[in-house]
């Protein structure tokens, strides 16, 4: 038996015992307070007066001062003057009469006849069970406390000790961080002693994690940019409502913050928080004062609000002030819009997959509508596609009119070399003149295959643009999507329209996103070829984000890799990140490809990759996008101001 149970069983032993004590005493005193009472009833002044002789009026008098649980006088002459009441022994004993029932009989001849009584104990006896429960409560109470002390204290102590059985586990494997000497009391002291040369050269990365998992249990119940709910708590809410119950009915507007890829790649990682704080300071405020209301962030960009006990004919008050906060908050932006609702009727008990479905579909009308634009959408059409149906025919409708402007970041050499290029940002609109998201289009793009007939204009529209603006001299990178890479006819049709415009096509940088890149390393490598055979270049983006990115400097050879953003950030205190840049650097080097760093937000992080010795800064804080010529800057101002 363990010193646990053994302490516990020691523990209930002296309970019992003093239990038993308790009970003998409170038997004792009874008895003590039982005895004086006999002796009271027998030296009563009231048997040297004369009593009645009828035994139930001696009965009714002598109950005035006593309680009898048996009474019987008997007459020596009449019969009739007899009285009994109660029983000699009792025929129902309550808990009390059981554990401190007093016997006091008395028997004593009276002139007239004959008194048998047995005095009732059943007051002291409550009595004495009301004390020995009190002491009885003391008891136990101290034991549950002693108890719940000690098993605290082993609960401690086994900790303890499994702790330090897990750290000498697991010293083969360098499993543990950190020991924490404060675990170890007493005579487990030493063996904090012992183990305290493991504390103190992790103390800090113990501290990094257990910051980080604080943040990621706040995380999972509250979003920290927003604070307003996360996606478990919004599934949760679609579980609630998929179940029957009480009918009810209300709705749920979806909204999709479509800017924060491109403010995250113009701007950087921190302005596309505040980006999405303001979205939520707009939700807020357009929707405040109606009660229980519920609001989620159920992906990076993606928003869900449940508005209780509303029909949809009246939330149109409600969708216009909405609206008008992303207005508002627009023209103090260079936003070409901020966000996009779609809404949809729930009731108790409905498909939450559907509602889902629905309420995506509704965004996606509602971003082919203008900037901020809002979408009431009860139920699908029987296409079952209708949001699809409106981006095939925007996205067909953008081909077909080159619908698409453009924006320029520029990228700033490092090490004194030359210009390294300019990066194109797309920027397309509808037929009204509104700008729609550009990751949308993109997306939708390669839903329903024509990605490559985008991608197409977007090439032409900038070979255009070269032609159209002699005055620039420098290079231009533009982003291809890797569904268009990987397509041999694509590559073909690229490379005729190269050949024929080899001066500009040396102009040309094209972005390719690594990840698209390494699902196809023939296709890429043979498309890396091709641009160099015609004189172009190629940029492989989000480098460092795929597990074989170091092929890519034997295999593929571009012109350019572009850092993933993410190393950029607190690079100059995140030693990880450094020591990951300076290795590709070295790699790189040797290849004769120049390293771009994106994303820089930060003086700091400009001077810690400059040391770094990168080929090319790009970010916010170098240099921020901007409308590539005055006809595309006057056109974006009249965008903003309609």
């Amino acid at each position: 038996m363990g010193v646990g149970k053994s302490i516990h069983l020691l523990l209930i032993t002296a309970c019992l015992a003093l239990t038993a004590l308790a009970y003998l005493n409170q038997r004792q005193e009874i008895a003590a307070i039982a005895d004086f009472q006999l002796k009271e009833y027998q030296a009563d002044p009231i048997w040297q007066q004369p009593l009645p002789e009828q035994g139930q009026a001696l009965y009714a008098l002598l109950t005035k001062q006593y309680e009898f649980q048996f009474f019987q006088y008997v007459h020596q002459l009449d019969g009739n003057l007899n009285y009994t009441q109660g029983q000699l022994i009792a025929s129902k004993t309550d808990l009390a009469t059981a554990l401190f029932n007093q016997p006091r009989e008395n028997t004593q001849a009276l002139p007239q006849g004959r008194l048998q009584v047995k005095l009732s104990s059943r007051t002291i006896a409550k009595d004495a069970l009301t004390h020995f429960t009190q002491t009885l409560i003391w008891i136990v109470g101290g034991y549950l406390a002693l108890a719940v002390l000690f098993t605290l204290l082993m609960a401690r102590q086994k900790r303890a000790i499994n702790y330090a059985v897990n750290a000498l586990n697991g010293f083969a494997e360098l499993k543990f961080d950190a020991i924490a000497q404060s675990r170890f009391h007493g005579e487990l002291k030493p063996l904090g002693k012992a183990l305290e040369h493991c504390r103190v050269a992790v103390h800090d990365k113990i501290d990094q994690l257990q910051q980080q998992t604080e943040q990621l249990n706040r995380e999972a119940y509250q979003d920290p940019v927003t604070l307003f709910g996360t996606r478990p708590k919004f599934t949760e809410k679609l579980d609630a409502l998929a179940k029957p119950g009480k009918s009810r009915i209300g709705l749920m507007a979806m909204i999709k913050a479509t800017e924060l890829g491109h403010v995250n790649q113009s701007q950087g990682r921190a302005a596309g928080d505040d980006y999405l704080a303001g979205v939520a300071t707009c939700i807020r405020k357009a929707l405040q004062g109606m009660p229980n209301i519920e609001a989620f962030r159920i992906s990076s960009a993606d928003f869900a609000v449940f508005i209780p006990d509303m029909v949809l004919k009246d939330a149109q008050q409600q969708l216009e002030k909405l609206k008008a906060q992303f207005d508002e908050y627009q023209q103090g932006s260079d936003l070409d819009s901020v966000a996009y609702i779609g809404m949809v009727p729930y009731e108790q008990g409905g498909d939450a997959l559907s509602l889902v479905y629905i309420a995506d579909a509704a965004v996606s009308i509602a971003q082919t509508l203008g900037p901020n634009s809002y979408h009431v959408q009860e139920k699908l059409s029987d296409e079952e596609l209708v949001g699809d149906s409106h981006w095939k025919l925007a996205i067909e409708d953008i081909i077909k009119r080159r619908a698409i402007k453009f924006h320029a970041q520029d990228i700033q050499p490092c090490r004194g070399a030359d210009n390294v290029y300019s990066e194109l940002l797309s920027r397309f609109y509808s037929n009204e003149g509104k700008f729609l998201p550009t990751g949308t289009v993109i997306a939708m793009a390669e839903r329903h295959g024509l990605s490559v007939e985008l991608d197409k204009i977007i090439i032409l529209s900038t070979l255009r643009l070269l032609l159209d603006t002699p005055t620039f001299t420098g290079a231009l990178g533009i982003n291809i999507s890797t569904a268009s890479v990987n397509q041999p006819a694509f590559t073909a049709w690229l490379k005729d329209i190269f050949v024929r415009q080899r001066q500009i096509a040396s102009r040309l940088v094209l972005e390719v996103n690594e990840a698209g890149m390494q699902a196809n390393i023939r296709q890429a490598h043979k498309f890396v070829r091709d641009m160099h055979s015609v004189g172009a270049r190629v940029a492989v983006e989000h480098f460092g984000m795929g597990f074989t990115s170091f092929k890519f400097f034997k295999e593929i050879r571009p012109d350019f890799i572009k850092l993933d953003g993410s190393y950029s950030q607190a690079i100059d205190t995140n030693s990880n990140n450094r020591f990951f840049v300076k290795m590709i650097v070295d790699v790189a080097r040797k290849q004769s490809v120049k390293v771009i760093a994106s994303s820089i937000e930060r003086q700091e992080e400009k001077f810690a990759l400059e040391q770094l010795l990168v080929d090319g800064l790009q970010g916010f804080y170098i240099a921020k996008p901007k409308p590539f010529t005055l006809k595309d800057e006057q056109s974006a101002r009249s965008q903003t101001a309609g």
